[in-house]
């Protein structure tokens, strides 16, 4: 009999969820509170249901061939950024194709989630849920948490001295979808991520100004790279080689180097301040806001009045009719008991970001708790396909007696700053990628490929490391893999490809003589010195015959 899972919440990383447990052979059931599937992606215009939806104008900032799950490609007429709707319906294609929307109630939240008393033999679970004012209750056999992680806004008000005397108007970014209402009025932005970049631009257009307040500064990256392909594609193993054996100090100096030489941070007001972890951000066009003097860079806020702000360095912006902020969420567990609920919050106890450490039985996987510098996406898919076979017994992880002394250990380190807490950093993606797939055993073999099939090789380490890597082996292994890798760069200048320009003749070169004629030219030569040679031989041979050898020496010149 199939064991029988509880997945809680059907955006992406339910989907993935959903689909790797049909893999194994799971039984799955999705609650989802919402009417519909895709969790933020899928737009509201109004936040009052309480959800974090995406705002309207949002772009993806990972591209469609590194964003994809490992088995189902972005069809090659998809832009490589898309807007949130093409996203969507992404995510509606991958959910029809492998029918997974039967496996979903809708309208339907989870309100608590226990052990059974018989836990530490079973380890099942007892799931109580409602769906519109019924209430429910199942036993599963495990559990997959695929809440995410921007359940609740971060609102720190008590950090803004003199904030409840501001008389404008206060929201934070989750209350944000389109700009019309912000026409003419002088805004302030708090917080410098993506989502503050993407706001203080597009409020730039319509807004008399906007101030955009950051503690740390960012890096700001451009969605293209030279050349004007995805930056992402260039995120490859060969990259990730160099700078795990190279020096940090000298990686950080080229970096800096190379991102100032596109855009001189200092000057626009955006370098990261001394002592401050580094960060990036994907925006291609702040700096042209700055630049055009829509949007004004500014320190971090020391104070409010009732309607000014007065910064760290000194200065004060006045007339300020909105305080938007961008400073992140809150997520939390509110079905679970204590003291599962604290071990589930702190990302660092979790083993490998996905096992909290406490549970003698390991039925229990938080998915999509994670902040990696590649796509989230990906990475719920390859922390789903490892859960569901640990379920089934086929991976192991080690027991809960470790994993607790390792997690307490951990703790107190961070709490006597031997080591910091890390929870908050974006991982590696190549890192964690890799990481997961080799419990599965699907990670690539890169020296055996090589062997094997130099061509595939080649791409894999030297090429953009896209999902599709790890479904050329072990468990999962996709039979499309290998041809999605080699035409990956297909499937990213497709959309690219819509004016097609004759090309006009160019000035013949001597590069392009020598191409032509090289080949041709060094054949005939080697045939007329073979011959050449050949002739002389002959000739020395009858001469030889013809007169004794000291007739000869008067031929052979002498040296002087």
């Amino acid at each position: 009999m199939a064991k029988k899972v509880a997945v809680i919440g059907a955006g992406v990383s339910g989907l993935s969820s959903i689909k790797c447990c049909l893999d194994e052979n799971l039984e799955p059931t999705c609650f989802e509170r919402s009417s519909d599937f895709g969790g933020l992606w899928k737009f509201a215009d109004t936040s009052k249901d309480g959800m974090t939806r995406v705002y309207r104008s949002l772009v993806t900032n990972v591209c469609k061939e590194m964003s994809c799950y490992s088995d189902f490609p972005f069809p090659e007429d998809y832009p490589n950024f898309m807007s949130h709707e093409k996203f969507w319906d992404y995510l509606r294609e991958f959910a029809e194709h492998f029918g997974l929307l039967r496996y979903i109630r809708f309208k339907t939240t989870v309100l608590s989630v226990t052990k059974r008393p018989d836990f530490s033999e079973t380890g099942q679970w007892d799931v109580v849920t409602e769906t519109e004012g019924k209430q429910d209750r199942a036993v599963f056999d495990a559990v997959m948490v695929c809440t995410g992680q921007f359940l609740s806004p971060h609102l720190p008000l008590e950090s803004f001295p003199g904030i409840h005397k501001f008389k404008g108007q206060i929201l934070h970014s989750q209350e944000y979808r389109i700009p019309d209402a912000f026409r003419g009025k002088r805004i302030l932005v708090i917080g410098l991520g993506n989502t503050g970049g993407d706001i203080a631009v597009e409020l730039s257009r319509i807004a008399a100004q906007v101030f955009l307040s950051t503690r740390t500064g960012t890096w700001v990256l451009s969605r293209s790279s030279p050349g004007g392909y995805p930056f992402n594609m260039m995120q490859t193993r060969w990259l990730n080689f160099l700078v795990r054996v190279l020096p940090s100090r000298f990686i950080n100096w080229t970096l800096e180097r190379k991102m100032n030489k596109i855009l001189n941070h200092e000057n626009y007001g955006l370098s990261i301040a001394k002592g401050k972890k580094p960060k990036f951000i994907v925006n291609d066009e702040l700096p042209a806001c700055i630049l055009c003097g829509k949007v004004t860079m500014k320190t971090s806020v020391k104070n409010f009045t009732d309607s000014s702000v007065i910064f760290e360095d000194g200065t004060t912006e006045a007339n300020i009719d909105v305080v938007i902020f961008t400073t992140g969420y809150e997520f939390s567990f509110p079905f679970f008991e204590e003291p599962l609920k604290s071990f589930c919050t702190k990302k660092i106890t979790l083993y490998k970001r996905v096992f909290p450490p406490n549970l003698e039985r390991t039925t229990l996987a938080i998915i999509g708790l994670i902040s990696l510098n590649g796509s989230i996406l990906v990475g719920t898919e390859f922390q789903a396909r490892w859960a569901t076979r640990v379920f089934k017994g086929l991976c192991s992880i080690p027991p809960s007696q470790k994993l607790m002394a390792e997690a307490t250990k951990t703790e107190q380190l961070i709490k006597r700053g031997v080591i910091k807490d890390t929870s908050q950093d974006k991982l590696d993606f190549i890192t964690y990628m890799d990481e997961l797939t080799q419990c599965i055993g699907a990670k690539p073999s890169i020296p055996l490929l090589f062997i094997k099939d130099p061509r595939l090789a080649w791409e894999v380490f030297f090429g953009p490391c896209t999902p599709y890597q790890y479904r050329l082996v072990g468990p999962g292994r996709w039979d499309g893999a290998r041809n999605a890798i080699l035409t990956q760069w297909d499937r990213t200048l497709k959309p690219l490809k819509t004016r097609i320009v004759p090309k006009s003749p160019e000035p013949t070169s001597l590069s392009h003589y020598l191409k032509t004629w090289g080949a041709p030219v060094l054949l005939v030569s080697l045939l007329l010195i073979y011959k050449s040679s050949h002739f002389l031989e002959l000739v020395q041979g009858k001469l030889l015959r013809r007169f004794p050898p000291y007739r000869l020496l008067w031929y052979i010149p002498q040296n002087s």
